[in-house]
């Protein structure tokens, strides 16, 4: 849980926002608290992505389905706001941490939880799929240990069994390494299919692996539908049982009753003690809003249109080469550069502002505008942009890109890219140092044509050593001449993509100060 940024509102709909959950594609989730009290988790959609009628028709599907399942194993809906921008839904709030990141942190579960939480699962799939509805995206991140038991979540994607399987882009549903093989060669979605995703789920549960291993996620997905799941050392009975929910042919696999009747639990998950530790794992709530200080409440609907600044996960490497001017490890998966100046400022002598030549900052910028600078371009085979920055980044200042293509967590969304940075080291006390991120799709390599930018985000905010990150296309945009276009896919322009990092100290005065890029093949969300 993080700290509200400046830009975020202070209330939505009659909720008082306290605090930053998380974000992801479709938008930010605060941690609300009602008027009479009671804890909410609201998900505001993105102010970019309020334009698409399938993101917007993916968002009240959401609604529609939470607030149809009323089930001990899901988080109820509470309230809406679906007529206009700013879209959201409020739901209530669980405390605890996802199955993800529980194994992330402690590691593999014991045998008789592994076979608890088998149990609890198949109830809460049995209860969801009563109303006819299935989840679609089952996997750990979606699955939240709560104190009175795991919670499914994000139904972004689920449907009605009548429904039709695919997405408006012809693409299969759900997440890599969770996605049954009927689904992906032949798009029929049914209760089978999260019956398969339990099976992973549980899988990644008792051994912390990716259930068909890592990789590039056409790999992942030929192992899911051809080869055998990843139970190497995970006692005989629970592999047993976890090869049945994981069978190539749905027909085989057991129902959600007969897995229970499998497991013949005599405890419940919440009373193992191997699980109420991982309860104790939630999140301090705060009881006022958590805010920067001294930072302007904005307008209502000045949303935010970037994600919170968590920092990476264990398992997504985050290597650095540290030079006397500039070291860079750049990665299949992951590029991350840290930037160590000599003394205790910039090379531009400013006591760490930026080097940006005695510039103050004249207002918070929003979205800087093309002012006939950009002509960068990054060569992926150079591993270099051929214009170095226009000055000098900020003391240790990192930087990295990763794409779900070859993201190891699998967090990221096929067809996107996660672009973020940070300071490696704490700099207290210092003024502002507004970041705005400038993505160049291939087409405009060589070219001094302005890219898609982010909005302007304070590097120095918060907690500077965490990371800020951004997701492409979400939080992209064309603004030119007043009009906001959003961003178009990385399918759409396959090759190498060049990120730049400007210092901005208003939306018609920045500088360059980090050029990088990453690889984007042609593949969709």
């Amino acid at each position: 849980m993080d700290a509200l940024r400046a830009q975020d509102p202070p209330r939505i709909g009659d909720y008082v926002l306290l605090a930053r959950i998380g974000a992801g594609g479709m938008g930010v989730v605060y941690l609300g608290r009602s008027p009479g009290g009671r804890l909410v988790a609201v998900k505001v959609v993105r102010e970019e992505i309020t334009g698409h009628p399938e993101a917007l028709a993916r968002f009240r599907r959401e609604a529609a389905t939470v607030r149809a399942v009323r089930s001990a194993y899901t988080a109820n809906l509470i309230d809406a706001g679906l007529d206009a921008a700013p879209y959201w839904i409020a739901t209530e709030y669980v405390a605890g941490p996802t199955l993800a990141r529980a194994v992330r942190e402690r590691g593999p579960f014991p045998v008789v939880t592994c076979r608890r939480l088998v149990a609890a699962m198949a109830e809460g799939l049995a209860s969801v799929h009563a109303y006819g509805v299935t989840h679609r995206d089952l996997k750990p991140q979606n699955v939240l240990l709560g104190s009175q038991g795991p919670q499914l979540i994000d139904f972004g994607i689920a449907r009605g069994v009548e429904q039709t399987a695919l997405t408006q882009d012809g693409q299969a549903p759900g997440t890599p390494g969770f996605t049954a093989p009927e689904v992906l060669t032949r798009n029929e979605v049914g209760a089978a299919a999260d019956v398969f995703a339990l099976g992973a789920t549980v899988a990644y549960a008792a051994t912390g692996r990716a259930p068909f291993g890592g990789g590039d996620a056409a790999a992942v997905s030929y192992r899911a539908v051809h080869e055998e799941i990843d139970t190497a050392g995970v006692e005989p009975g629970l592999a047993a049982l976890i090869r049945a929910c994981v069978e190539k042919d749905p027909a085989r696999r057991p129902g959600p009753a007969e897995l229970i009747r499998w497991c013949a639990v005599d405890t419940a998950l919440v009373d193992d003690p191997a699980y109420q530790p991982l309860v104790a794992m939630a999140e301090v709530v705060p009881d006022t809003p958590q805010r920067p200080p001294n930072a302007p409440a904005p307008a209502i609907h000045d949303l935010p249109t970037q994600g919170p600044p968590p920092s990476p996960p264990p398992s997504r490497p985050n290597p650095w080469l540290v030079a006397a001017g500039v070291g860079a490890v750049v990665g299949i998966a992951v590029a991350t550069a840290v930037w160590l100046l000599p003394g205790n400022g910039n090379a531009g002598g400013d006591g760490g502002n930026g080097g940006n030549g005695g510039d103050k900052p004249d207002g918070p910028p929003g979205y800087i505008q093309d002012i006939g600078t950009s002509r960068h371009a990054w060569n992926g085979l150079r591993e270099s942009c051929n214009l170095p920055g226009e000055e000098q980044p900020p003391l240790q200042f990192q930087y990295a890109v990763t794409t779900g293509e070859n993201d190891p967590t699998g967090e990221i969304p096929l067809g996107k890219a996660e672009i973020g940075y940070r300071l490696k080291y704490e700099e207290p006390n210092l003024p502002p140092y507004y970041v705005s991120v400038e993505v160049k799709p291939p087409h405009l390599l060589d070219t001094d044509e302005f890219g898609y930018v982010s909005k302007a985000a304070d590097l120095y905010e918060g907690d500077e050593t965490q990371w800020k990150n951004l997701v492409y296309p979400d939080d992209f945009s064309d603004r030119a001449g007043g009009k906001v276009r959003p961003a178009p896919p990385l399918a759409d322009d396959p090759g190498e993509w060049t990120v730049v990092y400007h210092h901005a100290t208003s939306d018609k005065n920045h500088r360059s100060v980090v050029c990088h890029g990453f690889t984007a093949d042609t593949v969709s969300e």
